[in-house]
């Protein structure tokens, strides 16, 4: 029988210890893990709570990423409720199996603390592992703070085993800046956590021998095409299953989440969209300058990476003039992967605002309110003109003399 744990009203934890504590409220029978910076402190923190008795479930330590998602596989298969935590190189290592989690339809919930990919060797956070992901069938949740990071790992949960979902799930929080930033958090009692995700009903059990099943079939072109359809069909009908997760938990915590958060955006002319930390930061530069200058801007900020809210993004860009995108991820030789996504959302529409791509952040460099200010004040000048008068695609805050390439796509 595990331990009480008593939480205060109001607590001082940073993301990683936020994400930690809901883990143990979820009551995960199997946490596999391999520890890499900087998600290390949450399976350290839960590890802690198995050595302590405040849990019941098994803690699995194994010799890397791929082993720790294959031990989530077979545990999940085997009718457990599931869990682990990486970033990085540990979330590229693991990749291969990601695919498996998501196709073999196992609801496992993930805790990414996002950080640069190699080379060069850099600990710090970007989204750069998010990005690797977001093809491999899973849902994925962002945080932009502690808080948040608590929430949405408690709704993984209730969304991923919902019956008609049953999907693996990750929880992104910004490596560094939200994983290992003190905050104020308000955490529900364990006994409304547990309630609100409910006791875990396996489908498809292993080891229900009444029932025998089989996992990692092989299908070729007989069934592949109808089996990644179905699978795609889930991801996307998970979209109803998630609003109702996020109202039932606003109910209970009086806590408001949506898929796409909107900020001054009634009146905007100019907009950021963003995702993590960044969101936070946009949003005090458009205040500042709505009140200092009068420059109509908002913030767009994507809740829900995937499925990718296609048509609330329209909604929520439908009358602004001019929209930056920011992609906290080297681009690779193409536009940002997340401008890509939002313009293809814009261009299905008859809105047609003027569209700029970011590069900012890389490796963890600061994204300042000054920046993001600069950047409002940039697409104004776009929006006042008519068109883009500057590149398309900029390094935002890159140090240095400016390379030739950076020049090359005009507006």
């Amino acid at each position: 029988m595990a331990v009480k744990f008593d939480l205060n009203e109001r607590e001082v934890w940073d993301g990683a210890y936020a994400a930690s504590q809901a883990l143990r409220q979820a009551q995960v029978d199997v946490l596999a893990a391999y520890p890499i910076t900087p998600s290390t402190p949450i399976v350290e923190n839960y590890g802690s709570y198995e050595a302590n008795g405040y849990i019941d479930g098994e803690v699995i330590m194994v010799e890397s990423e791929h082993a720790a998602m294959s031990a989530c596989v077979g545990a999940s298969g085997s009718g457990g409720r599931v869990a682990t935590a990486t970033s990085s190189q540990g979330f590229a290592l693991m990749a291969e199996v990601l695919y498996q989690a998501s196709g073999m339809r196992l609801p496992i919930v993930m805790t990414v603390v996002n950080r640069a990919l190699a080379s060069p060797l850099n600990v710090r956070g970007d989204h750069s592992d998010m990005y690797l992901g977001r093809d491999s069938g899973w849902i994925q949740l962002g945080a932009f703070n502690a808080e948040e990071a608590y929430d949405l790992t408690l709704c993984a949960f209730k969304i991923g085993e919902d019956h008609s979902v049953r999907l693996p799930v990750m929880v992104h929080q910004d490596g560094f800046t939200t994983s290992h930033t003190a905050q104020n958090v308000y955490p529900i009692t364990d006994e409304k956590a547990y309630k609100f995700v409910g006791d875990f009903k396996p489908v498809d059990d292993m080891l229900d021998f009444s029932r025998p099943v089989t996992y990692g079939a092989q299908t070729e072109e007989d069934w592949h095409f109808e089996h990644k359809a179905r699978q795609h069909k889930a991801i996307m009908d998970s979209r109803p299953v998630i609003d109702a997760t996020f109202e039932e938990f606003e109910k209970l915590s009086g806590r408001k989440y949506k898929r796409v958060e909107t900020y001054h955006m009634d009146d905007a002319e100019v907009a950021i969209v963003a995702l993590g930390t960044t969101v936070e930061t946009a949003l005090v530069a458009a205040r500042e300058l709505r009140e200092e200058e009068g420059i109509k801007a908002g913030v767009v900020a994507i809740r829900v990476f995937r499925p990718f809210p296609l048509d609330q993004v329209r909604l929520a860009l439908k009358d602004v003039k001019a929209v930056s995108v920011l992609d906290r991820s080297a681009p690779g030789g193409a536009m940002g992967a997340f401008f890509n996504e939002v313009s293809a959302a814009l261009y299905t529409t008859n809105a047609r605002p003027l569209v700029t791509n970011y590069i900012y952040g890389l490796g963890g460099r600061d994204f300042s309110i000054a920046e993001a200010k600069r950047i409002f004040k940039e697409q104004k000048a776009h929006a006042d003109i008519g068109h883009i008068t500057t590149d398309i695609q900029k390094f935002s805050g890159l140090r240095g003399p400016e390379f030739g390439y950076f020049q090359t796509l005009r507006g």
